[in-house]
């Protein structure tokens, strides 16, 4: 667990499972705005179960880190947190995404997860680099990752598909203070 000043991250687990549909079900509108294309069965018990346990297997395999955002206050999931696609050799870098329920956006929660999960990522991983990619419209993210210390690299033309559309991504990263 990772505890920061308003919020901490955790594995998710199947205890879980009821809160983190309820919370995609909540924000399906807004995170199909930003997120890969989903199947129908990821908004239910058994699509998040399965989630979760191709997220445990990713993790025992070291190429994934999934968690979850939770409100100091009253332990309430707020959102998800992961570093995905992690390379490892001379590269030592990941990339991160995140999602915060809507009800919840502008109180710092997802710039407080983002500065929890880059130190996890270079203290208790060992990366050298972290990056994301962000639509170019989505100012409100880009705004996050600036405030934890991103910087932006770039565009990526056209590198990830959103509802069948392949969309443009600014790319920004964060280097390793230590190296």
């Amino acid at each position: 667990m990772m505890m920061g000043e308003k919020i901490y991250l955790r594995k998710l687990t199947v205890d879980d499972l009821e809160d983190l549909v309820d919370m995609e079900i909540r924000n399906k509108e807004l995170f199909e705005q930003f997120s890969v294309t989903r199947r129908p069965d990821f908004y239910s018990i058994e699509g998040q179960a399965l989630r979760l346990q191709m997220q445990e297997a990713s993790w025992q395999n070291d190429d994934q880190y999934n968690f979850g955002v939770f409100v100091n206050e009253g332990d309430v999931l707020v959102g998800s947190i992961n570093l995905v696609q992690v390379v490892r050799g001379p590269v030592q870098s990941a990339i991160m995404g995140y999602t915060i329920d809507q009800d919840h956006n502008g109180k710092g929660y997802a710039t407080e997860a983002v500065r929890l999960l880059a130190e996890y990522g270079f203290r208790e991983l060992g990366l050298h680099r972290i990056e994301a990619g962000v639509m170019p419209h989505h100012e409100a993210s880009i705004r996050v990752l600036e405030k934890a210390g991103f910087h932006k690299e770039g565009i990526a033309s056209k590198n990830v598909q959103i509802n069948g559309v392949w969309q443009d991504h600014q790319i920004l990263a964060i280097i390793n203070p230590e190296d």
